[in-house]
């Protein structure tokens, strides 16, 4: 039990260096690596959103007062900005000591912090895509309905003409009948007068 008490204190001592502690502060820089990669990394088209480009998404051709835009602001976003400070063994200035307990515990209110920093900024960039794929969803359904109205004022209906055609013929062919027997019933009567 007596060693068992050691130990802990040895862990926590300011002078002892937990060899555990040491291999997060190694992931734990690393993380905060990769965050600042991503960041970086997140562009499309040329434009960073994450690294403070600001994206304008005109929904009009108009111009002046009469367009209709949206302006996206994006934020410089890297591990410094969200508050997660390096790690380390000793105590630096501007890094957290992962041996000293309250700058674990600092640094795991930073990491809350910046979760809900980026939650909130994830939400602000949704309610932005949102608006966007409305207005999106609208113009296409706005030009399918032009189309369609175009297809039906310049295409034909291939079945309804073909049956027009085939009325327009038989009512031709039973004039000429009508004609034939007209010229005949002529004839007969000329021939009994002549």
């Amino acid at each position: 039990l007596a060693a068992d008490a050691v130990a802990a204190t040895a862990i926590k001592g300011p002078t002892v260096t937990s060899a555990v502690r040491s291999n997060l502060i190694d992931q734990y820089n690393d993380l905060r690596t990769k965050i600042d990669d991503l960041a970086k990394d997140a562009g499309f088209n040329g434009i960073n959103l994450l690294g403070g480009d600001r994206l304008s998404v005109v929904f009009n051709e108009k111009t002046g007062k009469n367009q209709t835009k949206l302006d996206v602001q994006g934020t410089q976003l890297n591990s410094d900005n969200l508050g997660i400070v390096k790690a380390g063994n000793t105590q630096l200035a501007g890094t957290t000591n992962f041996q000293n307990d309250s700058d674990l515990e600092a640094a795991t209110k930073s990491l809350t912090g910046a979760l809900t920093s980026l939650k909130s900024l994830s939400s602000t960039f949704g309610a932005n895509l949102s608006v966007v794929q409305t207005r999106q969803d609208f113009t296409k359904d706005m030009a399918n309905t032009l189309t369609t109205g175009a297809d039906n004022l310049v295409n034909a209906d291939l079945n309804q003409e073909a049956a027009s055609l085939l009325a327009l013929q038989t009512r031709q062919q039973l004039s000429q009948q009508a004609l034939a027997l007209a010229n005949q019933a002529d004839q007969g009567v000329l021939r009994l007068l002549g």
